[in-house]
């Protein structure tokens, strides 16, 4: 029998039997170094917050699409392309109908592109005030070089002054 094994420890060192080599100088656990280093750990959010702040997005995301949801007074303004004809490499004609508010008067830019989409003749167009909402036009658009496809690009509401 050993001295080492007869002798109790009475230091009450928990490392009692764990080599020195693998002992902290210190005598701190890796817990305690590190909360003494980078402060104690921060708490996390409670049940009772993270339902409160569950049903807030919640609620946020249900107002997002009923506002989606509901038509704008201002009306709507479309375009659809009906059609277009390309009779030489100079001009192109298009076809389109626009749906716009009836009072308002619209402006629409219409395109010529090339087989390589790009653009060979632009027009803008102006579309008056009208008793029907939904007004058919056509319009001839002079061209760089042969187009082989014409169509609206986009119509936006032009604002009069008063």
């Amino acid at each position: 029998m050993s001295t080492k094994d007869s002798i109790p420890d009475h230091t009450g060192d928990s490392t009692a039997g764990v080599p020195a080599s693998e002992r902290p100088a210190d005598g701190l656990s890796s817990e305690s170094r590190l909360a003494n280093r980078y402060g104690a750990p921060k708490p996390g959010l409670s049940a009772r917050t993270k339902i409160v702040l569950g049903s807030l997005a919640a609620a946020a995301a249900v107002g997002a699409v009923v506002f989606m949801a509901i038509p704008s007074g201002a009306g709507t303004l479309t375009s659809k392309d009906v059609g277009f004809t390309i009779p030489d490499a100079t001009s192109a004609v298009v076809d389109f109908n626009v749906t716009k508010p009836a009072e308002a008067t619209v402006d629409c830019a219409v395109q010529v592109l090339s087989d390589s989409y790009a653009v060979v003749g632009w027009k803008t167009v102006r579309i008056p005030p009208s008793e029907d909402p939904t007004v058919s036009l056509s319009t001839s658009v002079r061209t760089d070089s042969l187009g082989v496809t014409g169509g609206v690009n986009a119509c936006w509401i032009v604002e009069q002054d008063s």
